[in-house]
């Protein structure tokens, strides 16, 4: 008998007996896969909107300011 028989079975006889009811086993599937999600988001390393966005206007104004210093680095040398 494999894993998931044996666990059908096991679901099937609490329902049976009233011990389990479908809004606990929705609530516990529900949850499961919540976790799940969240696990893989984790390991994904995934960021929100807002530190996107954050990150994007950073990473931009620090290549305004590099192409700045280029320009100037190249005045200076056009001078020498």
């Amino acid at each position: 008998m494999s894993n998931s028989e044996k666990i059908l079975k096991s679901l099937s006889s609490l329902i049976e007996n009233g011990i389990l009811t479908s809004k606990d086993i929705k609530k516990e599937i529900t949850t499961d896969l919540k976790f799940k999600k969240d696990k893989i988001v984790n390991k994904l390393e995934l960021v929100s909107r807002e530190e996107f966005e954050v990150l994007k206007k950073i990473v931009q104004k620090q290549d305004s300011q590099i192409k700045k210093l280029i320009k100037i680095k190249s005045k200076k040398a056009k001078k020498s």
